[in-house]
């Protein structure tokens, strides 16, 4: 693909600035800015993302005219954590017929906790011959990174996952989905009985099975919420959490499968008290057996890059609600990511 690849960011917040960034120095030409926090409306992209010059890109929240006016190729999707918060905005993408892929960690694998949406977004993305996705920083450490390692075991009985994150780097939205700062009975009615609020390792697993090949038998989840002794300040809350309530949740997922192979996963979403860093540990049980540890990943750095390096294959994939399962893993983009896209692929969507 000889001319840049054209982008709309929408949602220009804490990891929006990232994103900017990140893809202006891949190559990519922003032509569209989308925020509805008017603390950001009318600002520069380029000044946002601290490049330190202006692109002359406006940060709007008329998002149908950004649309419709900036003929892009691509919407990257930051705002929200679940399908229905972010179904608006990837139906405007597929109505235009921009390819759009979103940080919405539900969007990984929403096949089976949102299908209704889902279906309704990949009839409309094929009519209009686009591609809808949803990566980040579980695509790759929470996915490929334990398929590649069971590419090295000869026998699975057991995968266990556990990975903490601070919900203070993401935005108010993935704090609330956690019950930060709830009481534990507003904890008990709003996110332990939600039957809307599958946690993220709900679609991690669904996606792992999918690329295994696993069939699954049972699924079941308990969300525990996160306490502290102290009180603790959350600047994306705006609010002090009292001692008593909570910071956050863990969330257990365990899947069987037809197949024999158990996976017992956690996430650990929660307002970080002082010293606390991010995790990720994995082990995979049977023959042999494999641990991988990772300390304190930069999980809003990392989500971010993953996207933006996933960006050339959204292009090239079939139209439709396309999960990262069915494609290769995200690859490291040494040079402007242009260049990594098949021009005539791009033709046979």
């Amino acid at each position: 693909m000889k001319e840049k690849i054209k982008v709309i960011q929408y949602g220009c917040g804490k990891m929006g600035r990232v994103f900017l960034r990140y893809l202006y120095e891949k190559g990519a030409e922003i032509v569209g800015a989308i925020d509805l926090n008017p603390d950001l409306v009318g600002k520069d992209a380029g000044e946002v993302a601290g490049l330190g010059f202006k692109l002359n890109v406006p940060i709007r929240s008329d998002a149908e005219n950004v649309l419709e006016e900036c003929d892009a190729d691509v919407c990257v999707i930051a705002t929200k954590s679940l399908m229905p918060d972010v179904y608006d905005a990837f139906e405007l993408a597929a109505e235009f017929g921009v390819n759009a892929i979103s940080t919405c960690e539900e969007a990984l694998y929403p096949w089976n906790t949102s299908p209704a949406l889902t279906s309704k977004l990949d009839r409309l993305s094929k009519e209009n011959n686009c591609t809808l996705a949803g990566s980040g920083y579980q695509d790759v450490f929470w996915g490929n990174l334990i398929t590649t390692l069971a590419g090295a075991t000869h026998d699975i009985t057991k995968i266990e996952g556990s990975s903490s994150y601070n919900v203070e780097d993401y935005g108010i939205a993935l704090a609330e989905v956690h019950g930060a700062g709830l009481s534990p009975e507003e904890f008990e009615e709003k996110i332990a009985k939600g039957e809307n609020l599958p946690s993220f390792m709900w679609n991690a697993n669904q996606w792992l099975c999918s690329q295994f090949g696993w069939s699954i038998k049972s699924m079941m989840q308990e969300l525990v919420p996160i306490f502290h002794d102290e009180d603790i300040h959350s600047s994306t809350l705006n609010m002090t959490i009292k001692k008593g309530n909570a910071l956050g949740m863990s969330a257990v997922v365990t899947t069987e499968t037809n197949q024999g192979p158990v996976l017992v996963t956690q996430c650990i979403g929660k307002v970080y008290p002082e010293g606390e860093v991010d995790k990720n540990f994995w082990t995979i049980y049977g023959e042999p057996n494999t641990t991988v540890k990772i300390e304190q990943p930069a999980t809003v750095e990392l989500t971010c890059a993953t996207i933006v390096n996933r960006i050339p294959q959204l292009l090239m994939a079939p139209a439709g609600f396309y999960t990262t399962e069915k494609l290769p893993p995200a690859k490291y983009l040494a040079y402007p990511m242009n260049l990594y896209v098949d021009d005539l692929l791009i033709d046979m969507k």
